[in-house]
C-alpha cells in the first residue's frame, strides 16, 4: 500500500491505495481539517497524530508525498515546510520510507500536462482509480496523485549511470546512515 499526502496548514489531503497485480484501487481519501486549531502548534501536534492514526490503521508500505515548492511569501513556506517535517516524521517514526515529488512531476505522471488544473487532476484520478471521487476534496485528490504517481514510477525503468534519482531518498539516507538514528 502506498500512502499519499499532500501537507498543508489549514487542510492537508491524504490517500492510500494498494495495487495488486498491477491494477491499482483505492482504499482511503481525505482531508484533515486544520483551520479550527488556535495555535500553529496544535495544527501540526493534530497532523502528526492524525498520520500516525493512518498509518497504524492501514499498514502502508510506502509514503509519498509533494516536494516543497517555492512561492513569494516566505512565512508560508516556513509553515509548509513545517507540515512535511511533522508528516515525513510521523512516517519516519513508523520506519515507512519516504519519496518526494515535484508538483509538476504528479500532474505529469498522472495526467500528461505537467500544467494540469486540480479539477484535471481529480478527474484522471478517479477514472485510473475507477472511483467517483468528490471533486471538493481536491487536497484528497491530490494526495491520491501523489500515491498514483509513486506507484507509477516505482515501475520505472531505472535511472541512468550518473544521474541522480530522488526515488527513496528518505529511506535510502535512513538505511545508509543507521548510526546517525536515535
Amino acid at each position: 500500500m502506498i500512502l499519499g499526502v499532500d501537507p498543508g496548514t489549514m487542510i492537508a489531503g491524504y490517500g492510500i491505495i494498494s495495487v495488486k497485480g498491477g491494477t491499482m484501487s483505492m482504499i482511503q481519501y481525505g482531508v484533515v481539517q486544520l483551520s479550527k486549531y488556535t495555535t500553529y502548534q496544535l495544527k501540526l501536534q493534530k497532523l502528526y497524530e492524525t498520520i500516525l492514526r493512518l498509518i497504524d490503521e492501514y499498514h502502508p508500505d510506502e509514503m509519498a508525498i509533494e516536494d516543497p515548492f517555492f512561492g513569494k511569501n516566505v512565512q508560508a513556506m516556513l509553515k509548509l515546510g513545517r507540515a512535511q517535517g511533522v508528516v515525513m516524521a510521523a512516517a519516519l517514526s513508523r520506519n515507512i520510507p519516504i519519496v518526494e515529488y515535484a508538483p509538476r512531476r504528479i500532474k505529469q505522471s498522472v495526467t500528461g500536462n505537467g500544467n494540469a488544473s486540480k479539477d484535471q487532476v481529480s478527474q484522471m484520478v478517479g477514472h485510473l482509480l475507477k472511483e467517483d471521487l468528490d471533486p471538493k476534496f481536491f487536497d484528497a485528490t491530490d494526495a491520491l496523485a501523489i500515491a498514483v504517481c509513486h506507484h507509477f514510477h516505482e515501475n520505472a525503468l531505472p535511472v541512468a549511470p550518473g544521474k541522480k534519482n530522488k526515488k527513496g531518498a528518505w529511506g535510502a539516507f535512513v538505511s545508509e546512515n543507521s548510526d546517525r538514528i536515535l
